[in-house]
C-alpha cells in the first residue's frame, strides 16, 4: 500500500496539463475615440450620480425596480447559478470520491454448488460493511482543464448578466424619455389646437363682418382638424410606452399608468458623459468580456479532449469488514483492506479521440473569431453613438432657435391679419411652420436624451470606477 501511494504521489508531483495554455489575445485599440474630443469627460461619477443628474427621482426608482424584478434578468441570474454549480462539480471531480456501504445476504445453494462435493452447508450468509474511496490521478490535466473551462464559462455567464443589466437600464431609460417626449409633443399639439381655434374664430368673425372669405374659413378649419388628428395617435403611443416601461420593470402592462401619466418635462440639462480610452471601454464592455471568457473555455476544452490520448490512472481503496455472521462484523478477524492502482487507456480509439480534438480546436478558432468580432463591434458601437450624440446636440440647437422664430412669426402674422394688412394665406403658412418646428424641436430634445442613453450603453455604464 505504501509503495502504491508513493508511486501515485510521484506521478502527481510531475503531472502536467496537456493542450494549449490560454493566453488572452491582444486587442489593439486606438488611443482615443475620434468622436470623444468634443464631449466633456468625467470619471469620478458613479452610476447613481449619473442617473441622479437627470433630477428625476421616478426614473431612479424605475431603474431599481427593473434591476430587482425584470424576468429576463432573473433568467440570466439562473443561468449564472447553473454555471456556478457546474464549476463546483468540476472542482469536486479532482478530489477523491468516498462512499460508505453495507449489505447482508442469505443464499441457499444447490447440491452442485456446495463444497466439498455437495456435502457442504446448503445455506450461507454473508455480511459486509466498509468505506471505499476512488481518486482519478489527474496526470495529464484532463480534470484541471475541465475546471478551467467551467471557470471561464462561469465568468462568461457573469459578463452576460452584466451586459443584460446595462441593456435593461438603457431600455428602461430610453422608454422613459420617449414617454416624456411624447407627452411634451402632446402638450405642444394641444397648445397649437388652442391657437388655431383662436385663429378660426378670428377668420369666422371677419367673414361675418364681410371682410373675409369662406375660402379662408375652410382652410383655417382644415388646419385645425389636421392638428387635432395628431392627438389620438400621440395618446396611443403614450399608453403603449407606459406598458413597455411596466413590463421592463417586471410588472403587468397597465400597472404604472397612474404613476406615469403626470407629465414631467424632458431634462433641460444632461449629466456629463464619462468617456474612457478605447482600451478601457473594451475591458469594461461585458459583451467583449463574455466573448473572451468563452474563448478561454474553448481553449481549455482542447486540453480535455487531448487528455483522452493518454491513459487514466485511478487510485482506489477499501477499508471494511466481512463476515458470515453479523455478530462477527467489525471484529479483528473480519477486517478487510484493499488498495489498487487502475489504468484505463483506450488507445485503439485514437481516431475518435483525434476527431474530438480537431472539433475542440475548431471551436476555439471560432471563439477567437467571435471575440475579435466583438472587439470591432464594440469600437464601432462606441464611435457611432458618440458621433450621433454630437450631431443630435447640434441639430437640437438649431431647431430650438427655429421654433422660437416660428412662434414669433406666427404671432406677428395673426396681429397683421387681424388689422387687415395681410391675407389669411400668410397666417396659415406661419401656423403650419409653428406646428412643424415645435414638434421637431421636442423630437430633437428627445433624440438628444436617447442618444446620451445609447452612449451610456456603449460605454457599458457610467464611470470606469464602478466597474
Amino acid at each position: 500500500m505504501h509503495k502504491l501511494s508513493t508511486v501515485a504521489l510521484a506521478f502527481l508531483l510531475n503531472a502536467c496539463a496537456v493542450g494549449p495554455d490560454y493566453q488572452t489575445p491582444a486587442t489593439p485599440a486606438p488611443a482615443t475615440f475620434h468622436a470623444a474630443t468634443e464631449i466633456a469627460a468625467s470619471r469620478e461619477q458613479d452610476e447613481k450620480k449619473f442617473w441622479a443628474g437627470f433630477e428625476d427621482p421616478l426614473l431612479g426608482k424605475l431603474i431599481e425596480q427593473t434591476l430587482a424584478a425584470n424576468y429576463s434578468l432573473q433568467s440570466a441570474l439562473a443561468r449564472y447559478d447553473r454555471a456556478a454549480a457546474l464549476l463546483y462539480g468540476a472542482k469536486r471531480e479532482q478530489w477523491p470520491s468516498v462512499t460508505a456501504g453495507a449489505s447482508g445476504a442469505e443464499q441457499h445453494l444447490a447440491a452442485a454448488e456446495r463444497a466439498p462435493a455437495g456435502s457442504g452447508p446448503a445455506r450461507t450468509e454473508l455480511y459486509q460493511a466498509g468505506i471505499a474511496a476512488s481518486w482519478e490521478l489527474d496526470l495529464f490535466g484532463r480534470l484541471r482543464r475541465a475546471t478551467q473551462s467551467q471557470q471561464a464559462e462561469l465568468e462568461a455567464a457573469g459578463a452576460d448578466l452584466g451586459a443584460l443589466q446595462v441593456a435593461l437600464i438603457g431600455q428602461l431609460a430610453s422608454s422613459y424619455f420617449e414617454l416624456r417626449g411624447l407627452q411634451q409633443r402632446l402638450k405642444v399639439a394641444e397648445q397649437n389646437v388652442t391657437l388655431q381655434q383662436d385663429t378660426l374664430d378670428i377668420v369666422s368673425a371677419r367673414v361675418d363682418a364681410g371682410r373675409g372669405t369662406e375660402f379662408d374659413q375652410v382652410r383655417a378649419r382644415a388646419q385645425l382638424q389636421r392638428t387635432q388628428a395628431e392627438v389620438p395617435a400621440l395618446l396611443a403611443d403614450i399608453q403603449a410606452t407606459m406598458h413597455r416601461i411596466a413590463v421592463l420593470s417586471g410588472q403587468p402592462p397597465a400597472t404604472l399608468i397612474t404613476m406615469l401619466e403626470d407629465e414631467t418635462r424632458l431634462p433641460d440639462a444632461l449629466p456629463e458623459i464619462p468617456v474612457d480610452s478605447p482600451g478601457d471601454v473594451l475591458r469594461r464592455r461585458p459583451d467583449v468580456a463574455a466573448a473572451e471568457r468563452r474563448l478561454a473555455a474553448a481553449t481549455a476544452r482542447i486540453g480535455v479532449a487531448t487528455a483522452d490520448l493518454f491513459p487514466r490512472f485511478t487510485l482506489s481503496g477499501l477499508l471494511g469488514s466481512l463476515a458470515t455472521d453479523s455478530s462477527d462484523l467489525f471484529s479483528g478477524p473480519a477486517e478487510t483492506r484493499r488498495v489498487a492502482l487502475g489504468i484505463d487507456w483506450t488507445f485503439l480509439d485514437h481516431a475518435k479521440v483525434q476527431a474530438r480534438i480537431d472539433a475542440a480546436d475548431a471551436d476555439s478558432r471560432a471563439a477567437l473569431a467571435d471575440y475579435q468580432q466583438a472587439v470591432l463591434v464594440a469600437l464601432e458601437d462606441t464611435e457611432t453613438q458618440l458621433m450621433r450624440y454630437q450631431r443630435a446636440l447640434q441639430r437640437e440647437e438649431r431647431l430650438r432657435q427655429a421654433a422660437t422664430d416660428a412662434e414669433r412669426a406666427a404671432e406677428l402674422a395673426r396681429t397683421r391679419y387681424a388689422r387687415g394688412f395681410i391675407g389669411y394665406f400668410e397666417v396659415l403658412a406661419a401656423e403650419q411652420e409653428v406646428t412643424v418646428t415645435q414638434d421637431a424641436s421636442v423630437r430633437s430634445r428627445t433624440d438628444v436624451t436617447l442618444a446620451m442613453v445609447e452612449v451610456y450603453r456603449a460605454l457599458a455604464g457610467a464611470p470606469s470606477s464602478v466597474h
